[in-house]
């Protein structure tokens, strides 16, 4: 049966179709295995292929030892004050007139502290305070203590007997004159407070010994204060750690001055608080003979210089340069890659104090390859 010449397009075109689409596919798969293939190349050689020595890609850089300091400190503030204790009562009954003593004084014996009705109250040292008046013919340890306020005041030259005779009554006599007070011979009961010790360095209770006040006897009015003032500095937990006994701290005291003191003791309290109490280099006051400038009342702070690392003159290099050889002993790296032995003096902020390397010799730091 003959075929037409349509029939014989048709054919050929169907049959020319599938051999294209056939190529089409074949060149496609060829192209995706190779771009396979060398993406799984890539991807063995990328996660296969050991890592960069950091150290080595990182190279060098160089930096010359040169003099300078190295030392570390922290400012904080050191709190002082004084201790007080009650060591005197008033015996007098009035209106106070006069206060003759301010806050902190170093008072001794026969000194005014206080007027009541314009009659003088002045302070003795004695271990018995004063419970009665006394005159002619008084006798005991009271008035053995009186005896010896008269001769401190340079009033009695008589035997101190504890006994009130008329030698004593004179002695009274001349020291009320030279209080400006009226010469009875006789001791009032609110004349004289006595304390265990003079001198001392005192405070009057200012909310009852105020002038104009009213006393009536009976008020706890004298307070002593402790020998020198205490020092201790508030810290947090690592800056306590910064400061093991012995750390030097430099204070500046209130006129400009600087006073030295080290951390003694480290004295916790509750809800965690810590303070460092400071002491005396030479065990003495730290405040020497200024401690005046110290408020008698109340807590003082001072601007403080706490000496973490002692500053140390002489050769430095960044501490980045140190490097520990085989023997465990601090060596540098010179621009050769020779190492140099040196020894580390201080360290502190990233720089070492350093002997054993000559001034101006270039050593090694980690960082970029650049001279």
């Amino acid at each position: 049966m003959s075929s037409s010449p349509v029939d014989s397009a048709y054919r050929e075109d169907i049959a020319g179709r599938p051999r294209g689409r056939l190529r089409g596919a074949m060149i496609l798969a060829a192209i995706a295995l190779l771009v396979i293939g060398a993406a799984s190349t890539w991807a063995v050689v990328t996660i296969l292929r050991p890592a960069d020595d950091p150290l080595s890609s990182a190279g060098h850089s160089f930096v010359a030892v040169e003099h300078g300091s190295v030392g570390y400190a922290v400012s904080l503030n050191t709190m002082t004050e004084w201790a007080q204790q009650p060591i005197g009562t008033n015996r007098a009954a009035g209106i106070v007139t006069d206060i003759a003593v301010e806050a902190g004084t170093a008072v001794t014996s026969g000194t005014v502290l206080y007027t009541v009705d314009l009659r003088p109250v002045v302070v003795a040292q004695g271990a018995v305070p004063m419970f009665r008046s006394l005159g002619l013919d008084s006798a005991g340890a009271d008035v053995r203590q009186l005896q010896e306020m008269l001769r401190d005041s340079g009033q009695y030259g008589g035997s101190i007997d504890g006994v009130f005779g008329e030698g004593t009554k004179g002695a009274v006599s001349r020291w009320q004159r030279t209080l400006g007070a009226q010469p009875s011979g006789m001791v009032d009961v609110g004349d004289v407070i006595f304390v265990p010790s003079l001198p001392a360095r005192v405070t009057l209770d200012t909310a009852v010994i105020n002038r104009g006040a009213t006393l009536t006897g009976g008020e706890s009015v004298v307070r002593g204060l402790s020998p020198a003032p205490t020092f201790q500095i508030p810290v947090t937990e690592a800056q306590a750690a910064m400061m093991p006994t012995g750390t030097k701290v430099e204070i500046t005291s209130p006129r400009g001055e600087t006073w030295e003191a080290t951390a003694e003791e480290q004295l916790r309290g509750d809800e965690g608080a810590i303070d460092i109490r400071l002491s005396a280099p030479d065990g003495e006051f730290i405040c020497a003979t200024a401690c005046s400038e110290i408020p008698p009342t109340g807590k003082t702070a001072l601007r403080s210089r706490i000496i973490v690392v002692a500053e140390v003159e002489g050769l430095v290099v960044p501490s980045a340069a140190l490097v520990t050889v085989a023997d465990g002993s601090t060596a540098v790296v010179d621009e050769d890659g020779s190492e140099v032995a040196v020894k580390v003096v201080a360290s502190a902020k990233g720089m070492s104090a350093i002997t054993g390397a000559r001034q101006g010799l270039r050593v090694q730091i980690p960082g970029s390859a650049t001279k």
